[in-house]
């Protein structure tokens, strides 16, 4: 047979145990109390005994056995806990209040017995209460036992027995009933969050746990699985707008790349191109559309994370320095001045190659669209604000304020840059990944129209320090 949910639940066992472990304990604490009761009562009692027999041994001694005789008549008549026995030297009984002596075979000069005495109580009862007593040889041969019955005590100890006994069965009665308890509420707030996770299996994802406010453990599980749920459904929010994202970005390009296979086929179908010129066509438009798969993609994955990945702490003057003997061959052989102005001492936390393609896209645009005799300028410095900053200064046509928060987006393109080659992905891969850093990109514009040049454009890439 199935026991019932709320006995199979944790802490009801663990209240049983507890409760085992309180009842082993509680039956030591008693058996060492009974034990040390009793021995305390006995060693008392033997203290009395045996300081009555020296009192009587010393009447005996000093008047006779005439005069303990009479000692003894006196005590039995008072009454009392008392038992006395006076015997001639054959054994034979002189006086005193019980019959016969409980020790036999009496040998030697002392002689300690504990034994049963039967008697009657108040109301006629025939009760045998425990007694101890003492049998020594007096001087004059003859025998005198004294003893004591300790039957009170053994009652006390009875009634202190039947006390614990019942003491620990009502905290046993009570230890189960908290489990029970504790054992029901703890099932109620587990059903609880079942049901979140039965919710979220079933692909809910809206569903959270109730935080009653109580600060214990099952408030911290439901605040750490709801938070978990929070960045579940973030994840599952992102990685569906990846999709979308994906999907609607390369429909343009999928577009653009099928109407070029097409006017190629007609060009090969009517001989003014030959096969292998149109294969190169298509290779090279599969290239392209590939480049900006990925472009997309990389995006997409930055704008899903919260944080870069595989962070490290580096200077970013030294970043900006190999981006500078990177591309300073490349912006003279176009004709252009190439400058830099980095200071020493930027520590970033950062992932060093995705700030490295941003750089590179940044400088790359600022060669593509400067016209031959102009100038670019890359610089690296700590703002007042404790952020790092780097920056691309160029002398091209630069970019309308009205156009500036535009161009961050995807596949966009003003009109003074359809005739370059590209998607108008780099801004929008430059805003991601500073975005994945927890930093912001400025548009502002450049030096200003001077010589046929400009006003060009200034692009700053603002992080936080390391």
């Amino acid at each position: 047979m199935t026991l019932p949910s709320i006995f199979r639940r944790t802490p009801f066992r663990v209240t049983l145990l507890f409760v085992a472990l309180f009842a082993a304990a509680a039956s030591a604490v008693l058996g060492w109390v009974f034990v040390t009761s009793a021995d305390e009562a006995r060693a008392r009692a033997e203290a009395d005994v045996r300081a009555e027999v020296e009192v009587l041994t010393a009447i005996y001694r000093e008047r006779g056995v005439e005069a303990l005789n009479a000692a003894l008549v006196d005590r039995t008549a008072r009454g009392g806990a008392g038992l006395y026995l006076l015997m001639a030297g054959d054994g034979s009984t002189i006086t005193g209040n019980i019959s016969v002596s409980p020790i036999e075979n009496f040998a030697g000069e002392e002689q300690w017995q504990t034994f049963r005495l039967t008697s009657t109580d108040a109301d006629g009862r025939v009760v045998r209460p425990q007694s101890l007593g003492v049998q020594v040889r007096l001087a004059g041969g003859h025998l005198l036992f004294v003893g004591q019955d300790v039957g009170d005590i053994e009652r006390y100890l009875g009634r202190l027995t039947q006390a614990l006994w019942t003491a620990m069965l009502v905290v046993v009665l009570l230890g189960i009933g908290g489990g029970l308890l504790i054992s029901r509420n703890l099932e109620r707030s587990m059903a609880r969050l079942n049901r979140v996770v039965a919710a979220v299996e079933g692909g809910d994802l809206t569903a959270r746990a109730e935080v009653r406010g109580a600060g214990d453990e099952i408030d911290e599980l439901g605040q750490g699985l709801n938070h978990m749920l929070d960045r579940l459904q973030a994840s599952m929010a992102s990685i569906r707008h990846a999709g979308d994202a994906i999907a609607h970005d390369l429909r343009s390009p999928l577009t653009r790349m099928r109407a070029k296979l097409e006017v190629a086929l007609i060009d090969v179908e009517s001989g003014r191109l030959d096969g292998a010129d149109a294969l190169q066509t298509a290779l090279a438009e599969a290239d392209h559309l590939l480049k900006t798969f990925n472009t997309v993609l990389a995006i997409a994955r930055l704008q899903a994370v919260s944080e870069p990945p595989d962070p490290e702490t580096f200077d970013a003057a030294d970043l900006a320095a190999d981006m500078a003997e990177l591309y300073e061959p490349a912006a003279e052989d176009k004709g252009l001045e190439f400058s830099a102005e980095i200071e020493r001492g930027l520590p970033l936390l950062a992932n060093r190659p995705f700030l490295a393609q941003a750089l590179a896209n940044l400088i790359d645009n600022a060669i593509k669209y400067t016209p031959p005799g102009g100038a670019v300028m890359l610089r690296a410095r700590r703002r007042s604000s404790g952020e790092v900053e780097f920056s691309v200064t160029d002398t091209g046509p630069g970019v309308p304020d009205e156009d500036r928060a535009r161009v961050l987006e995807r596949f966009v393109r003003l009109d003074n840059s359809r005739s370059e080659a590209g998607a108008g992905l780099g801004l929008s891969l430059v805003t991601a990944v500073v975005a994945a850093h927890g930093g912001r990109v400025q548009l502002d514009e450049g030096p200003g129209a001077y010589d046929g040049f400009g006003p060009g454009l200034r692009v700053a890439l603002v992080l936080p320090p390391a």
